[in-house]
């Protein structure tokens, strides 16, 4: 597989490693400095690879997606933070005709996680003693706070449970990522909990939706690759 790198960070550096590992090519590496690119001038860098990641920054995610479709290129978009423009984004792809796959975390385990939490809050919706809490940890330079996984469990919770919860973030130091979702009654908790020893799982992930979204045309979010390999 022949990939363009948009971002070129901690994340894209490692996407990169882990790519090469695979046997995939990287062909195209967009950098900080390509702030000023038009949608245009983007996808002219990025032209002839069969697909586009995407880890770079909230505000440049609609102009990279605009690139990726001018460009004919399937995206993995994972860069978090960009919900508002959700709209704009599905509207370029099935413009285009296009295909992209996003999600607040590709993290392979973090995705088994969320079924975790969805089939236990399922199961304390019935039990109005318990309340909810939910926490997050993540190193010093992540912008978005609450995290895009957290915002994600606190929506499946919410199918379940109407009451309203306390969602706590950190940041500090060199925390990959650390989720709790716990339930308090008078006599116990019970506490779920998902910690990232390091970014290499969101990159396996990316790259996996990378491989998996090569064909197809539509707008995918990282849970419907997991439902199908599960399956």
């Amino acid at each position: 597989m022949r990939i363009a790198l948009i971002g070129y960070g901690a994340m894209g550096k490692l996407v990169h490693t882990l790519a090469a590992e695979k046997g995939h090519a990287i062909v195209a590496t967009i950098h900080e400095d390509a702030a000023g690119l038009s949608a245009a001038e983007l996808a002219e860098g990025i032209r002839g690879a069969d697909a586009a990641i995407d880890f770079s920054v909230a505000g440049a995610v609609v102009r990279n997606v605009e690139a990726c479709m001018l460009a004919g290129l399937p995206l993995v978009e994972g860069t978090t933070g960009w919900k508002e423009s959700i709209d704009d984004v599905r509207q370029l792809v099935g413009t285009d005709r296009g295909a992209l796959v996003y999600g607040a975390n590709f993290s392979i385990g973090v995705n088994i996680f969320y079924r975790i939490v969805n089939n236990t809050a399922k199961l304390f919706s019935k039990l109005s003693e318990y309340e909810v809490f939910l926490e997050e940890q993540h190193h010093s330079r992540k912008k978005d706070a609450p995290s895009g996984t957290a915002l994600k469990i606190k929506s499946i919770v919410e199918q379940h449970i109407d009451k309203e919860f306390s969602v706590a973030t950190t940041r500090a130091g060199n925390i990959p990522g650390t989720h709790r979702v716990g339930f308090d009654g008078p006599a116990d908790q019970i506490l779920l909990e998902h910690t990232a020893r390091s970014r290499e799982g969101f990159a396996s992930g990316a790259l996996l939706a990378a491989e998996w979204i090569i064909g197809k045309r539509g707008f995918y979010e990282f849970s419907d690759v997991m439902e199908e390999i599960l399956k």
